[in-house]
């Protein structure tokens, strides 16, 4: 707890900090101060470890208003998305480990609740904050507790249905909510839709002032006409209010509307932040205006790039290379411009990932077959069975963890009535620092058991543009999926080939035991060939390519000739890859072909880099090894 003393100082220091109760003793002089500090402290951290840079530093002033006006942890704060909480996890507690941000074993870098009681609530996917804020506040309610809680929700989360969901049923139950508008033009891509147009349409305070002085001062140059028809303003004043500002829509909600308000502006946040504490009688919706990546110059420039990046140079922005290795993603993208340059039917879809799907190229060459839907992947799926309805062959580039909250959409809109929709399922597996809420290993699982869904998994770089060409041609749904990074480096096609759906590669022969892996788990059964050997294993490998369906006929021959098979996938266990082998096996009556299943176990797994993710879940080279010496008994 800062002592008297210290906050006498003209300033305070980020390392007196220890928690909000602090903030709370600072002058408006302090605060700003400290924002400045608080913003060093990110983008020298982010600097180093990656992470999202943009968000966090457009709200470091909103994080210090909110936490200086309202009593957390007692009140509640919910991060939409979560990716902006840096400043926030600073100034709770965190400062000194804050050098671990999106470390293995070290802070998370979204909410969690395990790391301190000021995170009210795990969030990492867009649109749940009003949700979950109106869930607390009727709880609160039955219980007769005062606190409140208070969602924090971007612009770009505004284009999801699911805010709109929260906002007609907080509206209709009028209880004590209330909702800041972190309004930033952007969400990872810059927003699109008739919302972000509409909540565009804003005028900051003073503005709103000096619009309003020169309309009375010219009322009032006209004679009793014109102060007849000022006084009719003056007493509709919310009516004029609304006219330049999106208040209107939010009020149709029956929310009560304040702002805009400048973001970056202590004195006004905190004022406003207080009128909305003082006199809360219902839901409250606060626009706050902020610059997106607000400090540095790079991000302020572009945002979209410095959203969520790796390790760069603070002096030139510039990121650190890594790997000399195009990723997946990349191939994608190339992939996706070679075929529509000679297939006019071939369209792209984005929910709001532009960039981070890799088809920014697409989108510039062929922009009428080129759709940025939002952060609206239950839209996106159905919006793509209608271009296909009509003869189009879309391709959806959404990542993994995102595809689950269409999964509805995918069985009811594309498979029941067999559309030949292409799902580009990016982020497969492990993806790293981002941790639970972003690993893509559950798709392989919730897709496999969908009817009429053709799902593969390319070993390569090569692979992959293949599986793309064919499933554009193919006519019935299709999900490729394809993890993060870099692959093992095949040479691109220069010529796109056909795959026959269903039918697998035997890679290497062998006696012994039958290794099954699939995706990016080739390589390192590949690699695990040499370790077999010298222990005196001759190891069986085929890279089944297509999950469903199997290729039945050359999986149960090399498995009926070796009796043992291992299965290695970079997905969870249940529902997988490995259950699909064990069902061949039951329905064609392998009883005497001993499995062994290597995939992720039956928990979240945390964040950390890919590699050491596999290896603690026994899914690289090494683990394959012994799990096959194992089973050879």
């Amino acid at each position: 707890m800062l002592s008297p003393e210290t906050t006498g100082q003209k300033t305070v220091q980020l390392r007196d900090i220890e928690s909000p109760a602090d903030i709370r003793q600072l002058s408006r002089e302090q605060l700003t101060c400290l924002a400045e500090e608080i913003r060093q402290r990110i983008i020298t951290t982010v600097s180093k470890n990656g992470g999202h840079l943009a968000p966090s530093l457009g709200v470091v002033e909103l994080t210090l208003a909110l936490h200086f006006v309202f009593n957390t942890p007692d009140d509640k704060l919910i991060w939409d998305v979560g990716h902006q909480t840096y400043a926030h996890k600073l100034i709770t507690g965190r400062q000194n480990h804050f050098h671990t941000l999106r470390q293995y074993k070290g802070l998370s870098g979204f909410p969690k609740k395990e790391e301190s009681e000021y995170d009210a609530f795990e969030t990492g996917h867009a649109a749940t904050s009003i949700s979950a804020a109106l869930g607390m506040t009727i709880a609160k309610d039955l219980k007769n507790c005062p606190d409140r809680a208070i969602a924090v929700i971007g612009d770009g989360s505004m284009t999801s249905g699911m805010a709109f969901e929260a906002l007609n049923h907080a509206g209709d139950l009028n209880k004590k909510l209330i909702v800041i508008l972190n309004d930033n033009e952007m969400s990872i891509s810059p927003n699109v839709g008739a919302i972000s147009s509409f909540l565009s349409r804003k005028l900051s305070g003073k503005t709103m002032r000096r619009v309003k002085n020169h309309l009375e001062e010219r009322l009032q140059s006209l004679s009793n006409v014109g102060e007849n028809i000022l006084n009719v303003l003056k007493k509709s004043e919310e009516s004029f209010k609304s006219f330049f500002t999106p208040g209107m829509l939010f009020e149709a909600f029956k929310f009560d509307y304040i702002g805009p308000i400048p973001g970056h502006e202590l004195d006004d946040l905190i004022e406003a932040l207080e009128t909305v504490r003082d006199n809360l009688t219902g839901p409250v919706l606060v626009h706050v205006l902020t610059t997106k990546g607000k400090g540095y110059p790079p991000a302020e420039n572009n945002p979209g790039r410095y959203h969520g990046l790796g390790p760069f140079d603070v002096e030139t922005g510039e990121p650190v290379k890594s790997s000399t290795s195009i990723s997946y993603t990349d191939v994608f993208g190339k992939t996706m411009v070679k075929m529509a340059a000679s297939d006019t039917r071939v369209a792209a879809v984005s929910a709001a990932m532009v960039t981070g799907t890799g088809l920014a190229d697409f989108a510039r060459h062929y922009p009428e077959r080129f759709f940025d839907v939002g952060i609206a992947e239950q839209h996106a799926v159905t919006f793509a069975a209608g271009l296909a309805a009509e003869g189009m062959r879309p391709v959806v580039a959404i990542y993994s963890s995102f595809f689950q909250r269409a999964v509805d959409q995918i069985i009811h809109d594309v498979c029941i009535p067999n559309l030949p929709v292409t799902l580009a399922i990016d982020r497969g597996g492990v993806v790293g620092d981002d941790g639970s809420t972003h690993h893509g290993v559950f798709d392989l699982s919730y897709l496999r058991y969908i009817p009429n869904m053709v799902i593969m998994t390319p070993k390569d770089e090569k692979e992959l543009q293949n599986m793309l060409y064919t499933a554009i041609h193919h006519d019935g749904p299709v999900a490729v999926r394809y993890p993060r990074g870099a692959g093992p480096g095949a040479e691109l096609a220069e010529d796109l080939q056909l795959l026959d759906i269903g039918s697998g590669e035997l890679l290497h022969e062998g006696d012994d035991i039958l290794l099954l892996p699939v995706g990016n788990r080739v390589s390192a059964a590949l690699e695990a060939l040499e370790g077999l050997a010298k222990v005196g294993i001759n190891a069986a490998v085929i890279n089944p390519r297509f999950i469903k369906p199997l290729d039945e006929e050359l999986i149960c021959s090399w498995a009926t000739r070796t009796k043992r098979v291992l299965t290695i996938e970079d997905n969870a266990r249940q529902g997988g890859f490995g259950s699909a082998i064990l069902e061949l096996f039951s329905r064609n009556r392998l009883y005497d072909v001993a499995t062994c299943m290597l995939a992720h176990p039956d928990m979240f797994i945390e964040h950390g880099p890919q590699k050491i993710l596999l290896k603690n879940n026994k899914l690289d080279t090494t683990a394959i090894v012994r799990a096959a010496i194992k089973l050879m008994k």
